[in-house]
């Protein structure tokens, strides 16, 4: 069993920025897929990013990409989402979601994960 927990959230107003943590418990988190989704008020949860066990391969959402960047310490037991140059749009709760997995390639699809954390709000005022 693996418990996520997200932090990091706030309201933050546009062209700011955030960095979300995922702290995760038990002792397979190196070798563990990290992704993040969000969802938006009135929206479908959506892919965000993701990050291989070892790190060595990453996925973005193509409307993220050069604004997040997704990195993880495992000798912490955390996943990070660094978000820069907020926009409006990217409010909503993201999650943090964990599957035991050795892949080259991170997953993007929510079935594909196993653990999910409770989220945190990321809110963008214009």
């Amino acid at each position: 069993q693996v418990q996520l927990v997200e932090s990091g959230g706030g309201l933050v107003q546009a062209g700011g920025s955030l960095r979300l943590s995922c702290a995760a418990s038990g002792r397979t988190f190196s070798s563990n897929t990290m992704g993040w989704f969000r969802q938006a008020p009135g929206k479908e949860r959506a892919f965000v990013a993701a990050i291989i066990w070892n790190g060595g391969s990453t996925n973005l959402a193509n409307s993220v990409k050069g604004r997040f960047t997704i990195s993880r310490d495992n000798a912490k037991n955390t996943v990070y989402l660094q978000i820069n140059s907020l926009k409006p749009e990217d409010t909503g709760v993201y999650y943090c979601a964990a599957v035991s997995s050795h892949v080259v390639v991170p997953f993007t699809r929510e079935y594909e994960y196993d653990y999910w954390g409770q989220g945190t709000q990321v809110t963008v005022s214009s």
